[in-house]
């Protein structure tokens, strides 16, 4: 079932999730256990033809694409709207949203789009959501607070939108899409939760990366003491499990394929609970990757979840696994929703 840690590698681990917990980038060296071309390899293996090429490199708005969205609720519980300008939606309404561009971090992206579409200006506190659909389309959902500007009206109409309002009721409004409607129930739950526990303030940590990349915390319970352990790669050298994302393939597709890496066939149940963080950061003319970390809990034993080499389980101490822990309650992870 893979060797336990020795002391140093669990503290390593321990150091790892930890900051992961904070907010923080892992400031380590890129790993990537299982590449492009390891996938394309295994699934040539299998007779069928890769879809992307092994060398594949993720360029913003060419074949890679990261929106922005602001759900934005003020203290009535209205959402910020703009009514659309461009010609295919002209009238329509929808969140203040738009393409990230190149240069921009997630935050940069969403204060200008808000200040272009609605003429307020816009502080991000946190991401509430991370939508994919396939592996190379992200929508970062961000909200936050107002902190200046003019509210855009009819007479401010431009190429940007028409206008903006505080919007009470979605169901008075010709929506452009009824995607966002989630988008705005969660930023409402977020805005009146009080004292109901909810993930803490996360934004996207800054770090560049070459490569699109999923990372995992997957955590299990040992039953013989009830104490979490976290898996880890030893390829290398002692990091958090670190794999390729397929630019076709759903978030979804890949785990399913790099946890069978991992575990082989006799792949134990487990589902991904939410986001614990982002990285990114881009500068004009270089690779837009981004690393996205996802805390996957087994469920099954650590005595039945089974792994091939160059794996294994470190345990936590008790307040660490407890903090891990914690983080699969309702709301406190930021959404992960994978696009069909």
């Amino acid at each position: 079932m893979g060797d336990a840690c020795v002391s140093g590698a669990a503290d390593m681990a321990e150091e790892m999730v930890q900051a992961l917990l904070d907010g923080q980038p892992l400031e380590t060296e890129e790993f990537c256990d299982f590449s492009l071309e390891e996938q394309n390899e295994a699934t040539a293996a299998t007779g069928v033809s890769p879809s992307t090429p092994s060398t594949f490199t993720p360029e913003l708005k060419k074949n890679v694409f990261y929106i922005v969205a602001g759900a934005i609720v003020n203290d009535n519980g209205e959402v910020l709207m703009i009514q659309e300008a461009k010609s295919s939606c002209a009238g329509q309404w929808y969140l203040p949203a738009g393409r990230m561009e190149p240069g921009e971090s997630i935050a940069e992206a969403a204060r200008r789009e808000v200040l272009e579409e609605t003429g307020l200006e816009f502080e991000p506190t946190t991401l509430l959501m991370v939508e994919t659909a396939g592996g190379a389309w992200y929508r970062f959902v961000v909200t936050g607070s107002i902190t200046g500007g003019r509210l855009k009206t009819p007479a401010d109409a431009d190429p940007e939108s028409l206008q903006a309002q505080w919007v009470a009721d979605l169901t008075s409004l010709d929506l452009r899409a009824t995607d966002i409607v989630p988008l705005v129930e969660l930023s409402q739950a977020y805005q009146r939760r009080g004292e109901t526990p909810w993930h803490r303030p996360l934004l996207p940590a800054a770090r560049r990366h070459d490569r699109l990349l999923l990372r995992l915390v997957v955590c299990v319970r040992k039953r013989a003491n009830n104490r979490v352990s976290v898996l880890m790669s030893e390829k290398t050298s002692l990091h958090l499990p670190t794999c390729e994302i397929s630019p076709p393939r759903s978030i979804h597709s890949t785990l399913k394929k790099y946890m069978t890496e991992m575990f082989g066939a006799d792949l134990p149940p487990h589902r991904p609970a939410g986001v614990l963080s982002v990285e990114y950061a881009h500068e004009p003319d270089q690779p837009a990757g981004l690393c996205l970390t996802l805390l996957v809990p087994v469920r099954k034993p650590l005595e039945e979840a089974h792994l091939i080499d160059k794996y294994q389980w470190c345990e936590l101490s008790r307040d660490a696994g407890h903090a891990l822990l914690e983080r699969l309650g309702k709301n406190r992870l930021v959404t992960l929703n994978v696009i069909r």
